[in-house]
């Protein structure tokens, strides 16, 4: 099993198996995952910073059975920063890892690590979260067209009512739309505002097109918009982070104009395409927190809207 030991900002480790294949459809290696979140911790690192996180991991690459891994395990090294995280509902608390170094998210990576999935609220204000998120989760044959528009329309919802979204394409089926919060409410509070705004998004756009309903079996034909998560201990896909399907997409934040070109699909970054994309484009997430909005005023208006959803005349 062959190693290689390695020093980043002054932490050293080992690294094993760089030539094993992980996406064998395009010869994909561990090494290159490697390579990949190191060289994108720049930009990937101000989004995951203070936030527990689960670890999606792949020993032997998409063509076997991944896991989930909350816990952090025995054999991290004590450099690796951690969480404390109170388990509602159960009594005691679980450590969980948090990635805050280049180091780290490379040693993630050595662990098969291919998506590290993201917390919505930080370490020392766990029950506040400073992300209010939506998943527009198409059913199967849903267009592409129609998931674009969606999102856009639940852009300007967001922003009708006070809030500033972010977008960012999943590297699966569908968009992730994010809005910075100050850490005011609670998840329970959250989660309550999350639903109107999906229930006024879905009241406003054309017949059975979209659900708030998560039943797949209510939901065929239409797209999901999934606030669910929305939630304590509930995560979502790292910016950047590598998706474990063919391919290797890259969930990628987009600004509203890209989202707007019909070239922009799900899965149009990929771990071969992203890096040329940062060369060129600034990340479109820099600097976020810094247009986290209170959710008081919002949440006014957002019940408004609830009572009479087409009342700017959208509908």
């Amino acid at each position: 099993m062959a190693k290689e030991r390695i020093r980043i900002e002054s932490k050293a480790f080992e690294i094993s198996n760089r030539d094993k294949i992980f996406f064998p459809e395009a010869g994909i290696t561990k090494g290159d995952i490697i390579d990949y979140y190191q060289e994108i911790a720049p930009a990937m690192l101000p989004h995951m910073k203070d936030r527990p996180l689960n670890m999606q991991r792949f020993p032997n690459g998409i063509q076997e059975n991944g896991f989930y891994e909350k816990v952090i395990p025995d054999h991290f090294p004590d450099w690796f920063d951690r969480a404390s995280v109170e388990l509602k509902g159960k009594s005691g608390t679980q450590v969980q890892p948090v990635c805050n170094s280049e180091a780290a998210l490379v040693y993630l990576a050595n662990q098969a690590c291919l998506t590290p999935h993201l917390w919505l609220s930080r370490a020392d204000k766990l029950d506040y979260p400073d992300r209010m998120i939506f998943d527009l989760d198409p059913s199967e044959g849903v267009e592409t067209e129609k998931i674009r528009r969606a999102a856009l329309d639940l852009g300007d919802l967001l922003e009708e009512i006070g809030l500033v979204p972010f977008f960012m394409t999943t590297g699966s089926k569908g968009y992730h739309l994010v809005a910075p919060l100050k850490r005011e409410a609670d998840f329970d509070g959250v989660r309550k505002i999350a639903k109107r705004i999906a229930q006024v998004l879905v009241a406003r756009s054309p017949a059975d097109e979209m659900t708030v309903e998560s039943r797949k079996e209510k939901r065929k034909g239409k797209i999901f918009v999934d606030y669910l998560r929305n939630a304590y201990g509930q995560t979502a896909a790292a910016a950047y982070s590598v998706r474990p399907l063919p391919g290797a997409p890259v969930a990628t934040p987009l600004d509203r104009e890209e989202l707007k070109s019909k070239k922009v699909e799900p899965r149009k970054y990929t771990l071969k395409n992203i890096q040329r994309r940062l060369s060129q484009k600034e990340d479109p997430w820099k600097g976020m927190d810094r247009r986290a909005r209170s959710i008081k005023g919002p949440a006014e208006k957002i019940e408004a809207l609830l009572d009479d959803p087409g009342k700017d005349g959208s509908s």
